[in-house]
């Protein structure tokens, strides 16, 4: 085979890889997505982030999913789109009010939103919230385009969705 052949099918073999790749993720997402849309009914940004939110925190602290030695305490106002925070938490956790290890504190104003997760056997803790730039992206939705963007807040580095911060 020549060396120009030899790079074809390199190539041809490098970018069938790549798309393979890219399935694997888009595949990764819809079972997020399948995820979220199951626990909330559908899967808008904000349960979105709160997914990814929980992800996070069970890799931060350890923990499957389903363990009974996570606690996550939501803190929003009670009002749509911040509530459904918890609910993608939930997704991505396993945490649950009937296990409770799952809670909605709603004294916090919308500038105030963040969700805390705690290990019971460790202590360790890490406490989340929405970036400012995320909020004010996904702020009032409309219904009809919730999937849309729901699906492109799976697209985003946790950095453009959540940051860490302290307790308050």
């Amino acid at each position: 085979m020549s060396l120009r052949s030899r790079l074809l099918v390199g190539i041809v073999l490098l970018m069938a890889s790549g798309c393979a790749g890219a399935q694997r993720a888009s595949s990764a997402d819809d079972e997020a997505l399948a995820r979220v849309a199951s626990i909330h009914g559908g899967a808008g940004p904000w349960a979105v982030a709160g997914y990814r939110m929980g992800a996070h925190a069970l890799r931060q602290l350890g923990l499957p999913v389903g363990s009974f030695d996570l606690e996550v305490v939501h803190h929003s106002p009670a009002k749509v789109q911040y509530t459904c925070v918890a609910d993608g938490a939930a997704a991505a956790t396993g945490a649950s009010l009937g296990k409770l290890n799952l809670s909605l504190a709603s004294t916090a104003s919308a500038d105030e939103v963040f969700t805390t997760f705690r290990n019971r056997a460790t202590g360790k803790t890490i406490t989340l919230k929405p970036t400012a730039a995320f909020a004010a992206r996904y702020l009032n939705v409309p219904r009809k385009q919730l999937g849309t963007a729901g699906r492109d807040v799976m697209t985003l580095t946790d950095a453009e969705v959540f940051e860490v911060v302290a307790v308050p």
